[in-house]
């Protein structure tokens, strides 16, 4: 059985690669990616969910505690307001 060429095919020989043969070069080209506010605000609630997944449980015999000591006057004092705004740039800064 022969199999005749069919018009002008030229086989693809090793190491050429069809297509375009100039070199493209001089152009500074960068991508970019352009995102809808629907996207954007997905992305936002994402992250406030893996937050939310990450942070501690809540410990209730622990809140009213700290909710007792707040509200009695002798508790907030100079030392103790100056301990807790360092723990919170620490933590912040940290």
């Amino acid at each position: 059985m022969t199999i005749n060429r069919i018009g002008h095919v030229e086989p693809v020989l090793p190491g050429k690669k069809p297509g375009r043969n100039e070199q493209v070069g001089g152009i500074d080209r960068k991508d970019t990616i352009n995102l809808t506010p629907g996207a954007v605000e997905k992305a936002e609630l994402y992250q406030v969910m893996e937050l939310a997944k990450a942070a501690p449980e809540l410990d209730d015999a622990r809140i009213a505690e700290l909710r007792q000591k707040i509200n009695d006057p002798a508790y907030l004092n100079e030392r103790v307001i100056n301990a807790t705004a360092e723990k919170m740039l620490s933590s912040w800064f940290a």
